[in-house]
């Protein structure tokens, strides 16, 4: 198995998967995980596909977020699951061991159509020649701000923070504290739910001259100066500069919602829920950039066919994927849900590029880069641990980022060599 993984996917591979019809009627079954919103955009792809398509019918199936895993594990290897299933691109090592997916079609879904027609960081899908998913959607980070309290901080809302060092001026002008120093109102949101370990990763690591892995995704590489600069520009925030508390009022979207908070460094799927957020007056800003360099973080969730699948479900399945990443869907995809458009044909249009709230996430997939992970979960537990030794347990920036490298490398090593 190559572990480095290019990108791609069809114009024509696509044209030749949605012309493909199965020789008879067939019904295939669609998974995912439950959110409104995502329900809501498959249901009008799967209405539209079906009136193209009248041979096939697709059942669309969703669990809660915390049960989909368990129930993918599960069904796949019985033979009662998904014919086509929506996965994390992180979790793609994970479902390859357990033999949860195949790789797709070279025919249907030609590797050089895709390398031309997807941003880059759907090479993660790359494994040995072939593509094993492709996403409707990209996401990447931008900052959300409060202008009300941007405004209330003597900061001018038309003209949010450009760099790291406007950031933290910014961050400790809107912070408030009681009497007692008890947090009021953070200046910008540090949680453990959130996006920061993806912020620190690829955003401040490469912002202060350093990188968080080898290019070929097998060693640890931010256990350095260079990466100990950026852990400090993340952990100064609440260590020193005191603009904001790490885990105040535990979710940073709860604390923004609440507007409690100034500033939000969080994913374009965030998007909807800021906009449903009553009486939030926001706005939407690229992240800022360090010594000039501008870097961010993108992250999608792709289509799959299961393993198994095979015949007339196979060539429904194909023709139903294939169609899930045409431009049409895309953009329903990017109205209905908000999550932005994989193709540059899509996302560059004069409309969505210029957009005030879809813009700067757009902008932001120029300088994007995509962790190559081996273990999601794990790998975000030992930077959670990393944070938490520093913040409770005292120990140094610099001690518990050896730890931390330390710890990671013998996950990759164990990955890698097995």
């Amino acid at each position: 198995m190559t572990h480095k993984l290019k990108l791609t996917t069809a114009a024509a591979g696509l044209a030749a998967a949605l012309t493909a019809a199965p020789a008879s009627a067939v019904e295939i079954e669609y998974w995912q995980y439950f959110f409104d919103g995502r329900v809501k955009a498959i249901d009008q792809l799967i209405e539209a596909f079906e009136e193209a398509n009248p041979d096939i019918t697709v059942k669309h199936t969703h669990f809660p977020y915390a049960q989909f895993r368990t129930k993918v594990a599960a069904a796949v290897p019985a033979g009662e699951g998904p014919d086509v299933m929506q996965f994390y691109y992180g979790w793609l090592p994970d479902y390859m061991k357990a033999g949860l997916i195949q790789p797709l079609s070279t025919e249907a879904f030609p590797p050089a159509e895709i390398e031309e027609e997807f941003f880059p960081i759907v090479e993660r899908m790359k494994i040995d020649g072939a593509y094993m998913g492709l996403p409707t959607a990209v996401r990447s980070l931008a900052m959300f701000y409060n202008k009300d309290l941007f405004e209330k901080a003597g900061l001018d809302p038309e003209n949010p923070p450009a760099t790291h060092d406007e950031l933290v001026e910014a961050a400790m002008a809107i912070s408030e504290r009681d009497a007692g120093g008890n947090l009021l109102v953070a200046g910008i949101t540090a949680t453990p739910v959130s996006q920061d370990a993806h912020y620190w990763r690829e955003v401040l690591m490469r912002q202060f001259g350093g990188q968080p892995y080898s290019d070929d995704g097998t060693e640890v590489t931010y256990n350095t100066e260079e990466g100990a600069q950026a852990l400090h520009a993340y952990t100064d925030l609440f260590m020193e500069d005191k603009a904001t508390d790490y885990g105040f009022m535990n979710e940073s979207q709860a604390s923004f919602a609440a507007q409690r908070a100034g500033i939000l460094i969080d994913g374009s799927f965030r998007i909807g829920a800021v906009q449903s957020m009553e009486g939030l007056n926001w706005g939407v800003a690229p992240l800022p950039s360090h010594n000039g360099v501008t870097s961010n973080y993108a992250s999608y969730w792709v289509n799959g066919i299961a393993a198994g699948v095979e015949g007339e479900e196979l060539a429904a399945a194909e023709k139903f994927l294939a169609y899930l990443t045409t431009d049409e869907a895309m953009q329903l995809w990017l109205d209905v849900v908000g999550e932005l458009p994989a193709k540059p044909s899509v996302a560059l249009t004069e409309a969505n590029a210029n957009d005030p709230v879809y813009g700067p996430f757009i902008a932001g997939l120029e300088t994007a880069q995509t962790t190559e992970f081996v273990n999601e979960s794990a790998q975000r537990q030992i930077w959670l641990d990393m944070i938490d030794r520093i913040n409770i347990g005292g120990v140094s920036v610099e001690d518990s980022l050896a730890t931390a490298a330390e710890e990671e490398q013998k996950l990759l090593d164990s990955f890698y060599t097995e």
